[in-house]
C-alpha cells in the first residue's frame, strides 16, 4: 500500500482520509487503540485544513505515513496558510461550556494525542507534522 495519499481540500474526503490512515496503520501493526487515536488527531488536522487553509478544492491535501524507530509520523501538506497548533491558546473547558462554543475541543485532543507536532513552510506549502510514539505489535521496525 502507498505511504502517501493525495486528495482535494474537500470535507467529503475525510472519509478516504481515515480510510488510508487505518488501514496503513493496522499493516505496521499499530495496537487498535494508538490507531482510532491518531486517526482522531490527524482527521483533526485535515479537517482544520480544509475549513480554514485551504480556499478552494482545486487545492490538494496530501497525507504520508512514516514507520520510524520508536513510532509512526504523518506529515500533512497542503498550499494554504499556515496555522501553528503550538502557538494556539486553547479556551478551557469552563469557557467552552459558559458561552455555549462549538468547537475548540479537537486541538486540545491532538495536543493530547500526539507527542510531537511541528510546522513548517517548504516550496510553497505548509507541512504538518505529527508524531506519535507506539509499540509495534508482533512487528519490528
Amino acid at each position: 500500500m502507498p505511504d502517501s495519499l493525495k486528495v482535494p481540500c474537500s470535507i467529503d474526503n475525510l472519509k478516504d482520509i481515515r480510510s488510508f490512515i487505518t488501514k496503513r496503520l493496522q499493516e505496521l501493526s499499530v495496537p487498535e487503540l494508538e490507531i482510532n487515536m491518531m486517526i482522531l488527531a490527524v482527521d483533526e488536522i485535515c479537517a482544520n485544513v480544509i475549513i480554514h487553509a485551504s480556499h478552494s478544492t482545486n487545492q490538494s491535501l496530501e497525507i504520508t505515513v512514516k514507520e520510524e524507530t520508536d513510532g509512526i509520523s504523518f506529515e500533512i501538506s497542503n498550499e494554504g496558510n499556515a496555522f501553528d497548533i503550538n502557538a494556539y491558546q486553547a479556551p478551557g473547558l469552563e469557557d467552552i461550556v459558559k458561552n455555549k462554543r462549538k468547537g475548540g475541543l479537537g486541538l486540545i485532543l491532538v495536543k493530547k494525542i500526539m507527542d510531537k507536532i511541528e510546522f513548517r513552510k517548504e516550496n510553497n506549502h505548509t507541512v504538518c507534522r505529527l508524531f506519535k510514539k507506539v509499540s509495534f505489535v508482533n512487528h519490528s521496525a
